[in-house]
């Protein structure tokens, strides 16, 4: 089905296909490495270039997450990081003018109630949520509950997703669906993995909604190569590790604009 919710997501995908290319999407996690850090490496990383900021909520248990955003997630929890401080981080993303969903496991969604989540969510300028452990089985409220705040719903869909599964999972998608190119945990790659094009044409036979591909893309080559064929191009792991290696929060921020302006570029030249 057409996507007709309107929102920012919805917004900064339709801008950046207008321009003939592919939408950039930066991942960072809340709270790293402390809260007012990654505000300004967000911030940046929008200044640069990237259409669309996916905060993420610290878990304890990220099972998706390979070990550089895993320890980025720990250092995070051990700074005493919450739902408030996930929620600061959007609404000062979102009040600079840029998309912001939350991506999150949905244990804390559940635990702090749905609609209390999407509420304030909404509250903050948030576009949505991006819920890589939920099923469309288990989805329970939740699609009620985020039409009922205009939220984007982001679910998964997998190379191993056979048709009927990912007719299921498109149809309760809003704002874009997000194509894992591989199973496994997240991570940068030296190349693409060679399922990704696949996955993404197997999955334009069940939607019209944009389809951005994540897990492994840290390089402007490799952002080419994915906006060659894909709507968008999620970045994570090798923004987090900017920030990881950065020596004090000012080389942070300068590390990831210079990284969010390197895949600016080259999704600009898919």
């Amino acid at each position: 089905m057409p996507d007709a919710s309107g929102s920012a997501v919805s917004a900064a995908f339709a801008a950046a296909a207008a321009q003939g290319r592919a939408a950039l999407i930066g991942y960072l996690p809340a709270g790293f490495p402390d809260k007012d850090t990654a505000i300004r490496a967000a911030l940046a990383m929008a200044e640069a270039g990237a259409d669309v900021i996916e905060v993420g909520l610290p878990y304890s248990d990220p099972l998706m997450d390979g070990p550089v955003i895993a320890d980025a997630v720990q250092q995070s929890l051990k700074g005493g990081t919450r739902v408030k401080d996930v929620l600061d981080m959007v609404e000062a993303i979102s009040g600079a003018g840029t998309a912001a969903l939350v991506m999150t496991y949905w244990n804390p969604v559940d635990h702090y109630g749905v609609d209390a989540f999407a509420r304030d969510l909404s509250s903050a300028g948030g576009s949505g949520l991006i819920t890589p452990d939920l099923t469309p089985e288990e989805a329970g409220a939740w699609p009620e509950v985020a039409d009922k705040y205009g939220l984007d719903r982001v679910f998964l869909v997998a190379p191993s997703s056979p048709a009927d599964r990912i007719r299921a999972i498109t149809g309760l998608c809003r704002g874009f669906v997000y194509a894992a190119s591989l199973m496994g945990i997240t991570g940068t790659r030296a190349s693409v993995s060679g399922s990704a094009a696949g996955l993404v044409r197997r999955t334009r036979e069940h939607t019209s909604l944009p389809i951005a591909v994540g897990l492994g893309v840290s390089t402007p080559e490799q952002a080419a190569e994915v906006a060659g064929f894909a709507d968008g191009v999620i970045v994570g792991s090798a923004f987090v590790r900017r920030l990881a290696e950065a020596a004090t929060p000012g080389d942070a921020i300068t590390a990831t604009r210079d990284l969010a302006a390197a895949l600016a570029e080259g999704v600009r030249r898919r």
